[in-house]
């Protein structure tokens, strides 16, 4: 057999993609009816797989370059997917906010920029209790509709394996589309002035991406008259997109885990990238022992609870070979509290020559509750971790390569502040979330432009630092 080397082996010692069993595995359901969980799983299992090694391995390529400060991550999409709200206009514009986003980045700093959607996968959620109490009544919470339904009910709450299948089919044809817009022309650069949507116009950040894109078909048509067309350079037309989610329902992970026919390693097919979440990446867990044995690349959120000793210790064991590419440690500190928190972890890993990529998560410590009730973000909280984030990794010398945003290309009314002003009052006006507040697309355009700000600031430093 033809062998390529990733060093899965060393990463997969001693591992099968059942061992998680033997673990402690928090987060998950507790299936009432054994025999229907494992007909799903069976079910699962004699499925195709929804990505391919080789393009797990691509994206692990890719994530080394931001490493090395040559690429920038943006990893973008849904809080949780819904059954519900599944359309292909809500794929398509959370797609093409993501390619807005990256065209501001790449135009901005120069730097080729990764692209992995929150999308077909991103069905489970942790949550703070396994049963809320409504009126008297209390039931299962709600851990996405990958597992239960929404709707409070006994009957709609109860666990259900069969949903992971429709979760599965669901993914399957979210895949199909995002592969159509990124290979079959959405994706053409010259067609960027078509990628701003119909309700974003009255953003003054709509108005800046439009003159960013005059500059762009400026530059194509010059290039055009060159001879170097998107007819050419295929680069022009197509994108490179990969999808990733939380690793947190264990069984269906392990129900699309494959072995790998050029490598022998194993990989999780359901999505090019997994990562664990800050509740579940503690030492032994189910969730750990899973992922240290998959060859795909993998997260790490990182919030205030992790000491630098024990996020060590776990990547000595997700990534012995300490393979590039491999990990990357998603900060979530809270606006108030990255720039005290951050600081050790970095000096650690640092400090013991662990390759890894920093990406910053602005979302998940900056959630409030509204006077009206509503949870919702303030963008200007959001921004400030971000600003942390960055002078954080200034003052240490290292390069803070990401962004990890949860956000929607609907016109939602979720995150207050931006420069549309959404206030606490506004959050009813369009409040649609399964889970947590997500940015709006014009709130995220907004982001990707103050960011790629600081970014340049972050790469001029690099730049004088190395002269």
């Amino acid at each position: 057999m033809m062998r390529i080397d990733t060093g899965v082996d060393e990463v997969a010692a001693n591992w099968t993609p059942g061992s998680w069993r033997e673990h402690e595995g928090l987060q998950m359901p507790e299936y009432r009816d054994a025999a229907a969980l494992a007909a799903a799983e069976k079910q699962l299992s004699s499925y195709p797989p929804l990505v391919f090694a080789g393009e797990s391995r691509a994206l692990q390529a890719e994530l080394a370059k931001v490493q090395r400060g040559e690429a920038f991550l943006l990893q973008g999409g849904d809080c949780a997917e819904s059954f519900a709200e599944f359309h292909p206009n809500n794929i398509r514009d959370t797609f093409r906010v993501l390619l807005q986003m990256a065209v501001v980045l790449t135009f901005a700093s120069k730097l080729p920029i990764v692209k992995v959607g929150r999308m077909a996968g991103q069905f489970a959620k942790p949550r703070s209790a396994p049963t809320e109490v409504i009126n008297g009544v209390e039931l299962d919470s709600y851990r996405g509709d990958i597992i239960n339904d929404i709707a409070f009910t006994p009957e709609g709450r109860d666990p259900d394996p069969q949903r992971m299948v429709q979760a599965y089919n669901q993914s399957a044809a979210t895949l199909n589309l995002l592969r159509a817009f990124a290979q079959g022309g959405y994706a053409n650069l010259h067609q960027i002035h078509r990628w701003t949507l119909d309700f974003m116009g009255r953003s003054p950040w709509a108005e800046k991406f439009s003159k960013t894109a005059d500059r762009i078909g400026e530059a194509l048509d010059f290039m055009a008259a060159c001879g170097i067309s998107a007819d050419t350079v295929p680069q022009l037309r197509t994108t490179s997109f990969y999808t990733s989610h939380e690793a947190l329902l264990l069984p269906y992970e392990q129900s699309l885990t494959r072995q790998d026919s050029l490598t022998g390693g194993w990989y999780d097919t359901s999505a090019h990238m997994l990562w664990i979440g800050d509740r579940t990446r503690f030492e032994g867990s189910a969730h750990v022992e899973y992922l240290r044995g998959i060859g795909n690349p993998i997260g790490l959120k990182c919030g205030p609870s992790l000491e630098p000793d024990a996020l060590l210790r776990l990547l000595d064991v997700l990534n012995p070979g300490r393979i590039e590419g491999r990990i990357t440690l998603i900060t979530r500190y809270g606006y108030d509290k990255i720039e005290a928190g951050l600081p050790k972890l970095v000096r650690a890993v640092m400090r013991e020559g662990h390759p890894v990529l920093w990406s910053c998560d602005p979302m998940h410590g900056n959630v409030v509750k509204a006077a009206n009730g509503y949870k919702t973000r303030p963008f200007e909280r959001i921004l400030a971790e971000v600003r942390g984030f960055f002078a954080v990794h200034r003052a240490e010398g290292s390069f803070g390569g990401g962004i990890h945003a949860e956000m929607t290309g609907q016109n939602v009314t979720e995150c207050t502040g931006g420069a549309i002003a959404i206030t606490d009052e506004g959050l009813a006006d369009r409040y649609h979330t399964h889970c947590d507040p997500r940015l709006n697309a014009a709130q995220s355009l907004e982001l990707a432009f103050l960011l790629a700000e600081m970014l340049n600031d972050e790469l001029a430093e690099r730049r004088k630092a190395a002269a």
